[in-house]
């Protein structure tokens, strides 16, 4: 199943009661909404590319192969600075994997919850 985004889509590629995984392709120039979740973590790997992550409003960078986990609660955004796609895996755990667990803070595309 694919999901277009104003800064890209992603694909569902597991989604069971205790996980959901997804594959993230972010355009270049693009960024994701500043946001947190009340019910999941999220561990994040970038497969290709590289990204830029503000993670509780400290930016941290992380290069093909390397990973970095979203604590439950925590705000954060992954920014494509560059003019490739970046893609990276998501894994989700915890209570509820809906969408409606977005609470964005920032949105670059007037989307609101």
């Amino acid at each position: 199943m694919k999901e277009n985004r104003p800064w890209g889509f992603y694909e569902i590629l597991l989604d069971t009661d205790y996980t959901k995984v997804k594959q993230i392709t972010v355009n270049p120039s693009q960024k994701l909404s500043y946001q947190y979740h009340e019910k999941r973590k999220e561990y994040w790997t970038i497969v290709k590319g590289s990204a830029t992550i503000i993670l509780d409003d400290e930016k941290v960078f992380r290069n093909q192969g390397e990973s970095i986990h979203i604590p439950l609660g925590s705000k954060h955004r992954i920014i494509n600075e560059s003019d490739e796609i970046l893609i990276f895996i998501e894994v989700q755990t915890g209570e509820s994997f809906e969408e409606e667990d977005i609470i964005r803070l920032e949105d670059d595309y007037g989307r609101q919850d």
